[in-house]
């Protein structure tokens, strides 16, 4: 009897599956793609290292696999020239204002890159698809759950996250 049969098993976590529609381009901001780098070779050295548990070398790599895959798929996407940083373009971190006066920043990221809880929606959401193009001071519509919303471009910046 091995040690891990008194142990219930863990399900696998499956990969997840794209949020890209068919065929449309992985585009992914540059430290979007560091950031992902940086975390494949960190779990490919601890794998290395590791005597682990079946299940979590499973683990382990379906997110190397999953990396992998989305870093060969990315089109890492620099910020726009100078001359159009005026403008939202993919990349860019958005300041709006709502008709009630009160700001949200947004950054435009690629599906992989989401982060509700830190403004990063996804450059196929309503929001980012409303924002993309419009100039400092524009305003733009889009649809949300609670309705239509009209949002006024505050500021538009490119600087690098970390």
């Amino acid at each position: 009897m091995r040690e891990s049969d008194d142990q219930p098993e863990r399900p696998l976590s499956a990969p997840r599956p794209s949020a890209l529609p068919p065929g449309a381009q992985n585009y992914i901001t540059p430290d979007g793609a560091r950031r992902f780098q940086e975390e494949l070779e960190r779990l490919a050295q601890e794998r290395q290292r590791r005597s682990a548990m079946p299940e979590e070398l499973r683990e382990l790599n379906l997110r190397i696999g999953h990396l992998q895959r989305l870093l060969e798929s990315a089109v890492v996407t620099p910020p726009p020239p100078p001359e159009e940083k005026d403008m939202v373009r993919f990349g860019a971190a958005v300041m709006v204002r709502e008709r009630s006066g009160e700001e949200s920043c947004y950054r435009i990221v690629g599906v992989d890159e989401v982060d509700i809880d830190r403004g990063w929606v996804s450059w196929l959401s309503p929001i980012a698809k409303a924002m993309l193009n419009a100039r400092l001071g524009e305003r733009v519509r889009f649809k949300s759950p609670s309705g239509e919303q009209e949002l006024m471009i505050v500021t538009i910046n490119y600087e690098q996250v970390m």
